[in-house]
């Protein structure tokens, strides 16, 4: 019944006859208006693109999981046969799958083995106004491969690529343009009319003035309309949580009840689905979300959207070397789809949390992420696609020379390009590295650990941090949380300290209850064993030799300083740090084990901007493993340092 009632249904044979004509389309259609679950149906129904299969990309993980399923219950067949998904490390598909869901890292993952794709007779490449850095590599893969294919055809019998490019948000010339001036066609979605209400002042603190709007809508408003409230972060949805919930408990007589739900990509699958459900009567239900809910998913009843205009994202300057995750303001077109949010059913109310001054001020577009990213992992993935010029790679947006630069003098550190004939290729490392789904210091890391006999402990180190956090910090329990846990600290930091935790859930062979006393995420750490298994497949693969360290941590360590040399810290007479690159004054974030601690010199995995530049997850490191690393890029630096 439901899949009838979706705007996208009514539209059906009109749209299937013209897409059946057409090697490309852009399709947009708001969120919520069925595009993403329908479309691949209909394509399946018609018989477009028999024998071949039809892939569908998603920019985030959540989203191709919770689709696959919603269309295989659609299509009332089990998940992984008709209709399956592709993430990272996870692969529910088999022969027979005809719909198939993948991340956008996925299908570029395939087309190192396959740059023509083969397998798939369409592609639709979904999200793409999100514009991150896979999707907009895909891109230029996918329209490779289907003039190739169309080139083909003449002289060998291969079925030609039908591309559709799926958009939410309307500013699609670019995407049009990229593909050769491909039509454009609009699905008329069901937009309610919305009343927009701004703040009068400027607001110093987002989060206290959310709060206000919350409760100030829950006691005027009648209790069976729910509220969206858009947030930054997984730390701040789980406090703003508790803070609701506590204030809740404090309501006059005769205000309705109040439900508050968290929505975060890392949040546990079965409370994620909390969101979705309808609520009871005479209660009221509030979501706390990252902009997640902005276009990935869909969430019925929502009356009243609160946005704080703050979304979490990378920054990234080529000059420093320094990827920042920061906590800044939305585009105008994102601040547009969070509203749109509030009138799916009827009609709805959003309440900007800014004035109207400084939303004019806003960007128009969001920053494709390629433009403000490290991209050493993407120019890796372009050189393993055997791209000849990576500076001319046909990019939708183009990032500047610097950071391409920048990226492949970073690959170039770590051992992983050369110059060959004046061309830049992969080493033997190179393609090594290239093979595993991973950031490439963190490859390297792994391929370096048999030099230091530590390569399980590396295999388990990279394994965690390729998951969301498996500690899980409760706010309201945060004595409780550090008293259980001290037995897992390391003084030599967060990784090894992540280790200690792995060997005791080892140990007791992942027992619930356990985790459950220690506040670990079991969810988390199974999937981290996953993970594990595949890294470590690939290990076989490329015959490495696999030993464990034992008790002996100064190996482990070595191999970190090895592989994260470009991201050390060291101690100044002051008492702050500085990064031994750029001289970046940045501080221990405080959920690191070494927060309190003042070691010489450490190398961190990343650098997050709040009120200051903080480093998360540390390891201790001596000063001389960093030189012995990298003797000549740590010359040059203290060449300029001295300068």
């Amino acid at each position: 019944v439901q899949r009838r009632s979706l705007p996208i249904s009514g539209a059906r044979g009109p749209l299937l006859a013209r897409l059946r004509r057409l090697d490309t389309a852009v399709l947009i259609g708001e969120t919520g208006s069925g595009k993403t679950t329908q479309l691949p149906q209909y394509l399946y129904e018609a018989g477009i693109g028999h024998p071949g299969i039809i892939a569908v990309t998603q920019p985030r993980r959540v989203a191709a999981v919770t689709l696959a399923a919603r269309v295989a219950e659609e299509k009332r067949t089990e998940l992984g046969r008709l209709v399956g998904y592709t993430v990272r490390f996870d692969d529910c598909s088999c022969a027979e799958t005809r719909i198939r869901f993948l991340t956008d890292g996925m299908l570029l993952r395939e087309a190192i083995g396959d740059p023509l794709l083969h397998k798939y007779s369409v592609v639709i490449l979904d999200e793409a106004h999100e514009r991150t850095i896979h999707t907009d590599v895909l891109f230029g893969v996918v329209k490779a491969a289907q003039k190739k294919r169309k080139e083909r055809v003449l002289t060998h019998p291969v079925l030609p690529l039908k591309v559709i490019v799926m958009s939410a948000t309307m500013d699609v010339d670019l995407f049009s343009q990229y593909f050769n001036g491909a039509p454009v066609i609009y699905l008329e979605g069901r937009q309610h009319p919305i009343e927009i209400f701004y703040t009068k002042e400027q607001q110093s603190d987002y989060l206290q003035a959310a709060l206000v709007s919350i409760f100030q809508i829950h006691q005027e408003a009648p209790a069976c309309q729910d509220i969206l409230v858009f947030l930054t972060g997984q730390e701040e949805i789980e406090a703003m949580t508790k803070t609701c919930r506590d204030v809740a408990q404090h309501l006059p007589e005769g205000c309705p009840r109040m439900t508050v739900l968290p929505l975060y990509a890392s949040l546990p699958h079965s409370q994620q689905l909390r969101a979705f459900k309808p609520t009871p009567e005479s209660c009221r239900k509030v979501i706390l979300s990252t902009n997640i809910a902005e276009t990935s998913i869909t969430i019925a009843g929502i009356k009243f959207v609160v946005d704080t205009g703050m979304v979490k994202a990378k920054k990234y300057s080529p000059e420093t070397g320094l990827e920042v995750l920061a906590v800044q303001q939305v585009s105008k077109a994102q601040a547009w789809q969070r509203t749109g949010r509030a009138g799916r059913q009827e009609s709805g109310i959003c309440y900007r949390l800014y004035t109207e001054e400084d939303f004019e001020k806003f960007d128009e577009m969001t920053t494709p992420e390629i433009q403000r990213c490290n991209l050493a992992s993407v120019v890796l993935q372009l050189l393993a696609l055997k791209i000849p010029n990576v500076l001319t790679f046909d990019f939708m947006s183009k990032p500047s020379p610097d950071a391409i630069q920048a990226a492949i003098d970073q690959l170039d550190l770590l051992g992983a390009v050369t110059q060959k004939e004046g061309q830049l290729v992969l080493t033997p490392l190179g393609k090594k590295m290239a093979a595993f789904p991973l950031d490439p210091k963190f490859s390297k890391a792994i391929l370096l650990s048999p030099k230091f006999h530590c390569a399980e402990e590396i295999l388990t180190i990279v394994s965690l941090l390729s998951v969301d956090s498996v500690l899980h910090n409760p706010p309201a329990q945060r004595d409780e949380v550090q008293a259980v846990r001290k037995k897992f600290i390391s003084s030599e930091g967060d990784h090894l300290t992540l280790l200690n935790v792995y060997r005791a859930y080892k140990n007791v062979n992942g027992h619930k209850g356990w985790c459950r006393e220690n506040f670990i995420n079991g969810r988390n750490m199974k999937l981290m064993a996953e993970v594990r298994a595949q890294l470590r497949d690939i290990c076989v693969k490329l015959s490495m030799p696999l030993e464990s360290s034992r008790g002996d941590t100064a190996g482990v360590r070595r191999c970190l300083a090895h592989s994260l040399f470009m991201n050390a810290a060291e101690l100044r007479p002051d008492g702050t740090y500085g990064t031994v690159d750029s001289h970046q004054v940045v501080a221990i974030h405080p959920s690191s084990v070494l927060f309190q601690g003042r070691p010489a010199c450490v190398v961190y995995n990343g650098l997050l901007r709040t009120n200051k530049c903080y480093m998360r997850d540390l390891c201790v490191v001596d000063a001389e493993w960093l030189h012995e690393a990298a003797p000549e890029y740590f010359r040059r630096k203290l060449r300029t340092a001295k300068d």
